[in-house]
């Protein structure tokens, strides 16, 4: 696409879509190869009292409400399996296999496709601004069998000034609050947005004091919950109609904090990327959007589809727009050998010339990516990803950082001893500017959520506590903000033992202590989880050390006893 149709084409797009933001189209396209591929802290007062001590409360309780929804999905598909069999069926041609792919046939590689932009900005009408016209409370659609826990299917009950809303099933809401949301709604639909903003700012003030539902004593945390995720996304929303992604993005990321199983609040929280350019993230949240789409139920494969474009969408531009690094993506079905990965490295040098300082293969978690993804058949087509870069110290550094047991970020030498200034700032530099944009890179085809060590989020409170020591307190903010939405969404992603709940817990507790300024005497989860991770370098480095230094003993002695030997020989 020459510059001349670039610019006709976001002139166009700004006169279709005046109130949203549209970045500046990326002209110089980088070639993103595909191998044998498919056919297809700062936080407002009122957030702290509402969702502070009942978010960390209701932790557990998530939990227990993925594994019901994951069982309850599972239990399907056995049932869908048992049935085909049965009656001897064979699956919809429409329906996606993880195929069996023989690496011994010859690589081949293409460009992935381009996406236009306007396909973009039509998902975020149909998907993210859906239904703005009436201020809508996205609750629950029925409650579990206990009745007293919702499951994730979200559905939209309409607050409209001119009619009472039906609330036959649902908790009804506080009066002053719904007359707060109908002010707001009058002045969205006037695209007063700012002013429109300021009452769902005042609705969230009036959740902090107890008036969400119409019996605050009776409510649940989760409906409380519910309630101010609903505010939180409508302010995304206004947010972006004036144009102001960096305001919104903490918004986007409580809504995910307090109603992690709605995929709408996903797909927001990636146009909100998208806005800011974060174009790897906002592949993650996307995808994360279409496995929530599909775990709660969603049956429209409609929007699926829309989901999975926008997604393959923002892939396309993080590949284009990296600059450090290229990529290849290659299916496979089983364990790869050794012999195979050099195969496979050979053919991304033939392939990208320009990034061959260092070649890192992913081997720590499976890749899906959106022309294949189908999350009904488990295990979905799997890929093997494969870096390569520019700067030779970016691989080498991720190669070490994903084989630690640990997530430690530094190469702190002393691991007893306090970083100056200037440590702490280069230390920030390179996570921020150059390994953490990978790690998003990376995350945005991986389809479970993980604490171990290259998973993106105990990297990411480690990063926010260098930013606590350069008093960066904004960014700060915002990076925990972002850190708690994703250990939100872990226990929807992968089953979660009871060592990985009491961890998820207290990272919850310890980041939110820290957005309200609480000083304890216990120190962070993260920061002494990244001191063990430092005291066993050290202990690796000191092994290294000494094994060396006796291997060298025994070489020294050795050629000692043959000059020995061959003076009494001489004799």
């Amino acid at each position: 696409m020459d510059s001349g149709s670039s610019r006709s084409l976001e002139n166009t797009i700004n006169r279709v879509y005046p109130d949203q933001l549209v970045p500046k189209i990326n002209t110089n396209k980088k070639m993103s190869t595909l191998a044998n591929p498919p056919s297809i802290l700062e936080m407002p007062q009122e957030i702290k009292k509402s969702c502070g001590d009942k978010q960390v409360e209701i932790t557990a309780e998530r939990i227990k409400m993925a594994k019901s929804i994951k069982k309850n999905q599972s239990n399907d598909l056995e049932k869908v399996a048992f049935k085909r069999k049965a009656e001897g069926e064979e699956k919809p041609a429409g329906k996606k296999e993880a195929k069996v792919i023989d690496l011994d046939s010859p690589l081949i590689t293409m460009p992935l496709p381009h996406i236009p932009l306007k396909n973009i900005m039509d998902v975020e009408v149909k998907l993210v601004y859906v239904n703005e016209e009436d201020v809508s409370y996205e609750f629950v659609e029925s409650y579990m069998s206990t009745g007293n826990r919702p499951t994730c299917q979200a559905a939209e009950i309409v607050v409209d000034p001119f009619r009472v809303p039906n609330f036959t099933f649902l908790p009804q809401i506080d009066k002053w609050l719904q007359v707060t949301l109908k002010g707001a709604s009058s002045c969205y639909r006037q695209k007063k947005y700012a002013v429109a903003a300021g009452h769902f700012r005042t609705a969230l003030e009036l959740c902090s004091k107890g008036a969400a539902l119409g019996k605050p004593f009776e409510a649940s945390a989760e409906d409380v919950a519910s309630v101010a995720s609903f505010i939180e996304t409508k302010l995304v929303t206004c947010y972006l109609r004036m144009r102001k992604p960096d305001l919104a993005l903490n918004h986007a990321h409580r809504s995910i904090v307090l109603n992690p199983a709605y995929f709408r609040n996903h797909l927001r929280q990636a146009t909100v990327f998208r806005c800011l350019e974060r174009y790897s993230e906002a592949a993650r949240s996307a995808m994360i959007a279409d496995y929530m789409f599909w775990l709660c139920g969603g049956s429209e494969q409609s929007i699926s589809k829309l989901i999975k474009l926008y997604w393959q969408a923002m892939i396309e531009e993080a590949i284009t727009r990296a600059e450090s690094f290229s990529v290849m993506y290659t299916p496979f079905a089983t364990k790869i050998r050794a012999d195979k990965i050099e195969e496979v490295k050979e053919v991304f040098i033939k392939t990208h010339p320009a990034y061959v300082e260092y070649i890192y293969t992913d081997l720590q978690g499976l890749h899906v990516l959106p022309q294949t993804a189908d999350w009904s058949s488990f295990p979905p087509q799997q890929y093997l990803l494969t870096l390569g870069f520019k700067n030779k110290e970016d691989g080498k550094f991720l190669e070490k950082v994903s084989c630690r047991k640990l997530p430690t970020f530094t190469e702190h030498k002393t691991p007893f001893g306090l970083l100056t200034r200037e440590d702490t700032v280069r230390h920030m530099q390179r996570m921020g500017k150059r390994i953490l944009p990978i790690l998003d890179f990376i995350r945005s085809t991986q389809s479970n959520g993980s604490l171990r060590a290259c998973s993106g989020v105990m990297e990411k409170l480690q990063y926010a506590s260098l930013l606590s020591r350069l008093q960066r307190v904004k960014e700060q903010s915002q990076v925990i903000n972002q850190a708690m939405a994703e250990l939100a969404t872990i226990p929807y992603l992968q089953d979660v033992s009871q060592q990985e709940a009491e961890l998820l817990q207290s990272l919850m507790a310890d980041a939110m202590d820290t957005l309200e300024g609480r000083r304890n005497d216990k120190e962070r989860v993260w920061n002494t989880i990244q001191k063990v991770g430092r005291i066993e370098d050290f202990l690796y480095q000191l092994e290294d050390s000494f094994l060396k230094t006796k291997k060298q003993r025994t070489a020294r002695r050795q050629k000692t006893k043959m000059k020995q030997l061959q003076t009494v020989q001489q004799k």
